[in-house]
């Protein structure tokens, strides 16, 4: 199973928190970046619909398959 880690850090004058190397917005307070990034890790593992994707690879192939509702990663948030 796939685990991703949303971590709490500081970022553009504020708090934000970090998905393999992506920032979400700016935060005025830790607490408010904790939140939201607790939110945002328990919506990612609420399962959905079975559906067809489309997705480019790093050598700019592009690639079709069917992604299961049901596989879900595991989330964490530390920070």
């Amino acid at each position: 199973m796939t685990k991703i880690v949303y971590e709490v850090v500081e970022h553009d004058g504020g708090w934000a928190y970090k998905v393999e190397g992506a920032f979400s917005e700016t935060f005025p307070s830790h607490d408010l970046a904790r939140r939201a990034a607790d939110r945002a890790a328990k919506e990612q593992v609420v399962p959905g619909d079975t559906t067809d994707i489309s997705y480019e690879d790093k050598d700019g192939r592009w690639h079709d398959e069917a992604s299961a509702g049901g596989d879900r990663p595991e989330t964490n948030v530390e920070g």
